[in-house]
């Protein structure tokens, strides 16, 4: 198979949760075990972080990973899902995975991975931590895909857990309530492993509190410190929340023996998304007008992102707006502005929600627009009416901003 025969076999033969939804997610870690013993547990052959959270997970993987790169360290980055291109997911100091290495991968493991029934979660994993090895890196940092407890990469023993922070999102997996929520992303604290808490919450951290104690965990709370001296590169405001839980952690990789110096934070933090690749957090994406994208996709993430669109001071705003069709709507799209102008598009994946049933379904928060069958559609249109001193916002969905040309 060439590179394209490859992805489309990873794409359709086997179970991928961002395009089916829950019947591709699997209850257990037994093939990931599986899998890595088969591999020769390559994880085992570097040091880790290991980052979960509801939002600013991937964020803060960058950070971490850039500084650490900026230190002079090769650095393995894992992270999901993917924008444009698959081999997002697996970076060495920000060079992707090749597609040569993508198709070897596949063609030597894939006996295996079709007789243990791998999902694509859980055969990207592995093809990371594989690649990782392969490369030599110094430290890897692995962000968690989903939840925690039973992802695919919490088979790691880290350096240092983190878990930036709890918001009510994959419900139907993690549990109703915040506490619960905690408690399977809590899932990644190791015995006698620190984990940084980048968001200290009053419903979650008893959760935290219990699992540190009786895993004998040291537990750091990165809010609780003073203001970072250092900026960003990541212009979006909640970024702040994600740069205190970065350098907390770098603190403690620190005391591990990593020789990273303030320089090595500045010039790290000042060129993340140079040295990740990292796109689509509050990406300017064009001026007059201004287009911004983001994938912030729960309440708790697009609150933050909507409060700083409204102050950007623009004279009117256009909303290009899509989600995938398990998204609980009644939560999310109160945040958005009545004055607004508003194109609904599907995402194109089969988990898209049909934009007219979106476009009925704003029009009841009086959100009121016209549906287009694209994201390409809605955004032509939206340049199209949007004056030089307006501000198109494109977004409500991870897959709607991989559709953007960033």
């Amino acid at each position: 198979m060439n590179y394209q025969q490859t992805l489309d076999w990873m794409y359709f033969r086997l179970p991928m949760y961002q395009r089916q939804g829950a019947p591709a997610l699997k209850k257990d870690l037994t093939n990931s075990i599986a899998f890595s013993e088969y591999l020769g547990k390559p994880e085992n052959q570097y040091p880790s972080v290991h980052i979960a959270g509801t939002n600013g997970k991937g964020s803060t993987s960058h950070m971490i990973a850039s500084v650490l790169q900026a230190a002079g360290y090769k650095v393995g980055l894992y992270t999901s899902p993917h924008l444009k291109d698959f081999r997002e997911r697996v970076r060495v100091n920000g060079e992707m995975i090749s597609e040569e290495e993508v198709v070897l991968f596949v063609e030597t493991n894939k006996i295996f991975l079709e007789e243990h029934s791998l999902s694509f979660f859980e055969l990207t994993v592995g093809m990371a931590f594989d690649h990782f090895a392969r490369k030599q890196v110094d430290i890897a940092v692995v962000e968690v895909g989903l939840g925690g407890r039973l992802d695919s990469t919490n088979i790691i023993r880290p350096l240092v857990s983190v878990i930036t922070n709890i918001g009510l999102d994959h419900t139907q997996f993690l549990g109703e309530t915040l506490p619960e929520i905690a408690f399977e992303k809590g899932g990644i604290i190791k015995p006698g492993i620190p984990v940084v808490i980048g968001e200290t919450q009053e419903e979650t951290l008893p959760v935290f509190k219990k699992l540190t104690l009786e895993r004998k965990a040291p537990l750091v709370l990165a809010n609780q410190e003073s203001e970072s001296i250092f900026e960003t590169d990541l212009i979006g405001r909640y970024q702040v929340k994600n740069l205190q839980t970065a350098l907390k952690t770098l603190e403690l990789l620190r005391k591990e023996g990593f020789e990273i110096s303030d320089t090595h934070f500045q010039e790290g933090l000042l060129h993340v998304a140079e040295n990740t690749g990292l796109k689509g957090r509050y990406q300017v994406l064009r001026h007059h007008p201004k287009v911004i994208c983001d994938t912030a996709h729960n309440r708790e993430g697009l609150e933050l992102v909507l409060d700083q669109v409204m102050k950007e001071g623009a004279e009117n705003l256009h909303f290009v707006l899509g989600f995938v069709n398990d998204k609980d709507l009644d939560t999310v799209l109160p945040l958005f502005p009545e004055e607004a102008n508003y194109y609904f598009c599907r995402p194109d994946i089969p988990r898209g929600l049909d934009a007219e049933v979106l476009r009925q379904k704003a029009a009841r928060f009086d959100l009121m627009g016209q549906s287009y069958r694209g994201v390409d559609q809605a955004y032509e249109a939206a340049l199209k009416n949007a004056g030089p001193e307006d501000l198109i916002y494109a977004g409500g969905s991870t897959f709607v901003v991989a559709e953007m040309p960033l």
